[in-house]
């Protein structure tokens, strides 16, 4: 395994055509090597003063610290919520390979 700059952003998405739609623009824009959209789930969470609950996709995506910004801000461009969950966590290592691919697909131009 390698120390990278590698990072996994969480993000719920309102419903999975949303995370789909998100996933899709931010791998072609390259600001992401990958997501992975998981099956709903249920939140409940404090928002406004008031308990709130809602079914939410989980969306994790793969992609470098130098891109976070700009991720960043395509998802809240993206997403339909106010303050959209977006939290990046550090990969601690990974293998070679691996980072590679991160770096590869993170780097250079959006795709058409």
């Amino acid at each position: 395994m390698v120390k990278n700059e590698g990072l996994l952003v969480i993000v719920n998405c309102a419903n999975r055509t949303q995370a789909d739609a998100i996933t899709r623009e931010l791998v072609r824009r390259r600001l992401a090597a990958c997501g992975s959209i998981g099956a709903p789930v249920r939140s409940l969470y404090r928002w406004k003063g008031g308990l709130e609950e809602a079914d939410e996709v989980p969306l994790t995506l793969k992609t470098v610290a130098a891109r976070f910004a700009e991720l960043e801000a395509a998802v809240r461009e993206l997403h339909s919520y106010e303050a959209p969950e977006i939290i990046a966590l550090p990969i601690a290592a990974a293998s070679a390979p691996y980072l590679a691919w991160l770096q590869e697909n993170t780097a250079g131009s959006p795709e058409a």
